[in-house]
């Protein structure tokens, strides 16, 4: 156990504590449950036949899709004499209509064919009076509305309460009515402050689709994030605090579902597991293809590896029975060890590069952010231990990080023992130089991320957490260490800061972006 400060009482605190620490004094089984029942964590009771008896190896369910409805609003006018008859717009005849029409649906297509994210979008509706939107069956089920606001009433889009993004033309096509008005008369109601809650600014875009492009992968991370049903080995906690200090923001803006599978659960299924020649032989299989892949060294004992994929299987069939594809390790840093024989670290790496979403520690303050961004992205998250910033470097560590960062492609790496107790596998994983990142830091309470970007600098082998990386980053050094909340931090190959931001804003989160 890594032991790297004291408290001002003397008693030791962990910089990754474990079961048998804080967290676990205030979380017996019988105590969690009855204190996090309200935030939706209930226990799962696993069968013999319904797990440790399958040797089929479960796949990651893909991203849920996010259910778009395009709606035109218009208006046609006649002319009238001597007086003004027609507001703002390009859009003057049924002609002029139907050619706007059809110069959406192919936008509409591009949009579809660009999007590197899953997206539904249902048919196109052109109407000159919004009234019957609200028993428009299409309507109440899309998840969001992208109106094309030529003209028409966007008080009754308000109305329906559903995510909105505003297009409006200035040179793509015929200029839009609501190019002119949008801010006056709908955002400020004709006031000098906006005047609509959950519609602002930043959902209005003008010409540009890639615009209305990033927003909606933004909202797809969203949407898969919230309501996220996810298993918590040894149950949830919060790193050096209880779970009571984050489960108000877990119940309240994350919806989560944790289901708690216990040790003595786990222990049950691990020693069935190995009674099963198939699960076994498996393991050996894929500890094998695994291990003759290109870029890969061994630098443990080759049954730390085999004991790995084996309990990497029966997380799988957890997830699988479970109904979802998230896990996270209470207690990973010791309480695993003795009832698995290896660590959790390899497990964790293998199953976010296919597809899972899988975390060390139970630490709830940061996996928000993680199934946040791993929505957002579709590209497996670091989650990662921070240190102090200096000369524009700060060191990112952990033993748990994916190979496939960038969600396709393997990075090089070494399967070394987990550092703190040298012991079990876990992947030194070598990041890309000079690649991207996106870093997103919470805090405790989630009302206020902070974010920034930066490059990988460097991959140390230092005597701390295996996996490392040097981040580059254009911070000011002093500015950063004195932002930084929370603890952990999330990261992941690109830029997504703007996605982020754009989602935090629908959860009452405050977005503090440092560059």
């Amino acid at each position: 156990m890594c032991r790297t400060c004291s408290a001002a009482n003397g008693k030791a605190m962990a910089c990754c504590p474990d079961l048998r620490g804080l967290e676990a004094a205030a979380l017996s089984r019988r105590d969690f449950l009855g204190v996090a029942g309200a935030a939706g964590v209930t226990g799962l009771v696993f069968t013999k036949a319904s797990l440790a008896g399958q040797s089929s190896l479960p796949q990651a369910p893909p991203r849920k899709a996010l259910v778009v409805k395009p709606i035109l609003t218009y208006r046609l006018y006649s002319p009238r004499h001597q007086t003004s008859w027609r507001p703002w717009g390009g859009i003057h005849s049924e002609a002029d209509l139907q050619a706007e029409i059809e110069r959406i649906r192919r936008e509409l297509e591009q949009l579809k064919m660009d999007a590197d994210f899953p997206l539904e979008l249902l048919p196109l509706a052109a109407v000159n009076n919004e009234a019957g939107l609200a028993n428009d069956p299409e309507v109440q089920r899309a998840e969001v509305l992208l109106v094309f606001a030529y003209d028409g009433n966007p008080n009754a889009i308000r109305d329906l309460q559903k995510d909105t993004i505003f297009f409006v033309r200035h040179e793509s096509g015929p200029v839009y009515l609501h190019y002119e008005i949008i801010i006056p008369r709908f955002l400020r109601q004709h006031t000098d402050t906006r005047q609509v809650p959950h519609i602002d600014y930043s959902d209005v875009v003008v010409d540009d689709m890639g615009e209305v492009l990033w927003r909606l992968r933004s909202l797809c991370g969203l949407r898969n994030a919230v309501g996220t049903r996810i298993i918590a080995v040894g149950g949830p906690g919060a790193w050096a605090h209880p779970f009571s200090r984050v489960e108000p923001a877990i119940r309240e803006k994350w919806r989560f579902d944790i289901q708690t599978l216990t040790y003595e659960e786990l222990g049950r299924l691990i020693r069935e597991a190995r009674n099963n020649q198939a699960m076994m032989t498996l393991a050996r299989q894929r500890t094998e293809e695994y291990l003759r892949s290109p870029q890969v060294s061994l630098e443990c004992d080759r049954g730390f590896v085999e004991r790995a994929f084996l309990l990497e299987h029966l997380f799988r069939q957890v997830m699988e029975q479970a109904g979802c594809r998230a896990i996270t390790v209470h207690g990973c840093m010791g309480t695993i060890m003795p009832v698995s024989e290896t660590t959790a670290c390899l497990p964790l790496s293998t199953l976010n590069d296919d597809g899972w979403m899988a975390f060390c520690e139970s630490d709830f303050v940061v996996i928000p952010a993680c199934i946040l961004l791993e929505g957002i992205s579709g590209k497996p998250v670091f989650f990662c231990n921070p240190t102090f910033p200096h000369r524009g470097i700060i060191t990112l560590a952990h033993c748990t990080a994916p190979r496939k960062m960038d969600g396709k492609n393997p990075e090089p790496v070494r399967i070394v023992t987990h550092y703190e107790s040298d012991y079990g596998a876990a992947p030194k994983v070598d990041m890309r130089l000079g690649q991207k990142l996106t870093c997103v830091v919470p805090d405790f309470s989630s009302e206020k991320w902070v974010g920034l970007t930066g490059e990988v600098a460097g991959n140390p082998f230092m005597p701390i957490c295996r996996s490392q990386i040097e981040l580059r980053h254009n911070v000011s050094d002093l500015q950063l260490a004195e932002r930084m909340r929370g603890f952990h931090w999330a990261v992941v190959y690109g830029d997504y800061t703007r996605e982020v931001g754009y989602a935090l804003r629908r959860l009452g989160i405050q977005w503090d972006f440092l560059g």
